[in-house]
């Protein structure tokens, strides 16, 4: 049986946010799609893998390798760098690609700049979260981000997308000029009245749905008290929230395997507790009806992110382009297809 190696491409930042701006809607349906696969055991999903620097210690990159079945199976590799350091220099953090293999013949078949596929899943992961997790409760009207970069103003845009109006809008980021800029992204956007809060405090107890999306290593909010008027927590940036505060909430993950690795926040919380008890299952559970939603405590989603989601989104970006004829093919990629020569 003779099988064709795939032609190999390489797709830009600019062409990824060409497809995927406006389609906030479009990246929640295949988000959720993909997260019951994920639920059925129709992926692959191994361990991400950590490259560490001895000399650079707030900076990694991380290899998620993943598989998607069903109708649009792909396999592939991202490979995604986190520099905080970059901040300070006037670029973004986070910087990636995304390899796209044939799952027929094991060939790669595309290269996707990813920051982008990568902030857009995490996005819509959150969105969808914020709506499935407040099904069961009072919808929020009040919004606090906490931590002002890429990820929160993606987030901003795929709630807003998916029919999200907030009538108090707060940020708090550790720079003042990092808040300002964001604040200056929300009015621009006329997403409602902005209050830039000048503590952590503040924002937390002025906010019914809280976004944590910061680059911080180790839990630095502590105490649970701020809490007590049972916001939804989208936890993000997965290390901010000290083990006493999840203990004391609902606490849903996108996977439980995943999450509890790598000191996130729920992992130190096992690590406390000896058990997983306090997770009450994952979002896939959610939308199965296995878990409810209580109304009485505060309820916190915490995703890892899964590789498989960037395999979705690439692949849907791959093939949006593909089928507008816009592709960069790079002729004779694969140039050695002959055993024998």
């Amino acid at each position: 049986m003779s099988v064709t190696v795939p032609s190999f491409s390489v797709i830009s930042g600019a062409q990824v946010q060409d497809v995927l701006t406006g389609r906030e809607k479009k990246m929640a349906e295949l988000i959720e799609s993909t997260y019951r696969l994920h639920g059925a055991d129709g992926t692959v999903n191994p361990p991400s893998y950590f490259l560490r620097f001895p000399n650079r210690p707030a900076s990694r990159i991380i290899a998620l390798p993943a598989s998607l079945g069903g109708d649009s199976a792909v396999d592939g590799l991202k490979w995604i760098s986190s520099f905080p350091e970059n901040v300070d220099k006037g670029i973004p953090r986070a910087s990636a690609v995304l390899i796209l293999n044939d799952p027929t013949t094991g060939y790669p078949f595309a290269c996707l700049e990813s920051s982008v596929i990568s902030a857009v899943r995490t996005a819509a992961s959150a969105a969808l979260a914020a709506d499935w997790l407040s099904r069961d409760r009072n919808r929020p009207t009040r919004i606090g981000f906490f931590g002002s970069g890429l990820i929160s103003r993606f987030i901003h845009t795929h709630l807003a997308g998916t029919g999200w109006s907030f009538d108090e809008i707060g940020v708090y980021d550790v720079s003042a000029s990092h808040s300002q800029g964001f604040r200056e992204y929300l009015d621009r956007s006329a997403a409602g009245p902005v209050t830039v809060h000048a503590s952590a405090q503040d924002l937390i107890e002025s906010s019914d749905l809280v976004v944590f999306a910061t680059v911080s290593g180790t839990p630095h909010v502590h105490t649970s008290d701020w809490f007590s008027h049972n916001p939804l927590v989208l936890h993000v940036s997965l290390r901010d929230l000290a083990p006493d505060i999840l203990l004391r909430s609902t606490n849903i993950v996108d996977d439980v395997e995943h999450c509890l690795k790598a000191n996130t926040s729920p992992h130190l919380t096992e690590q406390q507790t000896g058990n997983r008890k306090f997770v009450a299952g994952t979002l896939y559970d959610v939308m199965c009806g296995d878990v409810k939603i209580p109304v009485d405590r505060p309820v916190v989603f915490s995703p890892f992110g899964l590789g498989v989601l960037d395999l979705a989104v690439g692949n849907y970006v791959y093939q949006e382009i593909r089928s507008a004829g816009r592709l960069n093919i790079i002729e004779d990629f694969h140039s050695e297809l002959r055993r024998y020569g």
